[in-house]
This record gives structure tokens, sequence and C-alpha cells, in this order.
């Protein structure tokens, strides 16, 4: 896996039942084909313990902004890429690109937050500093790559002169 790129984290297929009377993948979908790959991120960066043993040391999402660009139909094969865009000792914002990959567009991105997240006390916790080194040595590598277009957008509308 090249980490001086976004990192291809999650791939799948559109499920039958994630298709919705419109035709296309429901827009909740979307952001759980996001999730799986935050998901993948964080098992990265925790590797090699699994979830026994990092002992309830997890992470929270505790915000997120998706853009739909395109749509996806069932039975598309689709791939998620990560990129680090900055963290801090309790905190790692990714963002996502989600693509059709028998075409390679893009149909969403996903912009998250995510913070240390002790499962025992459900409170917010630093990374263990392993966890905090590997993030670190992502976001180093990362740090080079463009921001991407959609990256810290807002929902709103543009007020007329």
């Amino acid at each position: 896996m090249d980490e001086n790129a976004p990192l291809p984290l999650y791939q799948g297929k559109v499920q039958d039942h994630w298709v919705d009377e419109f035709g296309h993948m429901n827009m909740s979908r979307y952001v759980e084909a996001c999730d799986y790959a935050t998901y993948a991120f964080w098992e990265l960066v925790n590797a090699p313990k699994g979830l026994e043993a990092r002992a309830g040391a997890e992470y929270a999402v505790v915000e997120a902004h998706v853009n739909y660009l395109s749509e996806l139909r069932g039975g598309d094969p689709f791939m998620v890429t990560t990129q680090l865009l900055s963290a801090d000792a309790k905190r790692f914002q990714l963002f996502h690109c989600l693509y059709k990959s028998t075409t390679e567009e893009l149909v969403a991105s996903n912009e998250i937050m995510a913070l240390g997240f002790d499962l025992g006390t459900r409170a917010l916790m630093s990374f263990r500093p392993e966890v905090s080194e590997r993030i670190e040595e992502i976001l180093a590598r990362h740090a080079t790559l463009p921001q991407p277009k959609n990256a810290g957008r807002a929902i709103g509308l543009r007020k007329k002169s």
C-alpha cells in the first residue's frame, strides 16, 4: 500500500437491497461504504492489535459531511480511498473518496472527524502512543498531497448580492 497517496481501504459492490425506489444506491449506503473505510483506517493504525487487544481504546465519529456527486446503481463495483487531513493526540480528520470502479468516476466524498474514545468509561481519550505515532507517520506522508476540492466545505445557501 502506497502511503504517499490516498489509501485504498475499502471496496465493494452495490447490493440489491441498497438500491432505493429511484434505482440508485440509497444515500445512507454511501455513508456506510465510507464508514467501512474509516474502520479500515483504524485497523491499519492499530495493527497488529485487533479489537480484543485494544482493551476498549477505540474511536468515535463525531462529525461528517457528505457530497453526493453522481450515482451508483445495483451491482456497480466501487472503491473508497482515504486521505488523512489532520490529527492531534485525540482527533483525526479523514477525507474519503468513493469511486465507481469500472469508470474511476468520483461519485461521492465523505469528510469525518473522529475522537479517541474509551469504551469502558464512555469518555474521550488520547490515542495510545503507538497509534498516535502511526497516525503521525501517515499524516506526514499525506501532508504532501493536494487538499481535496470539497474538504472543509460547509452547507449553506449563497446570499444574492
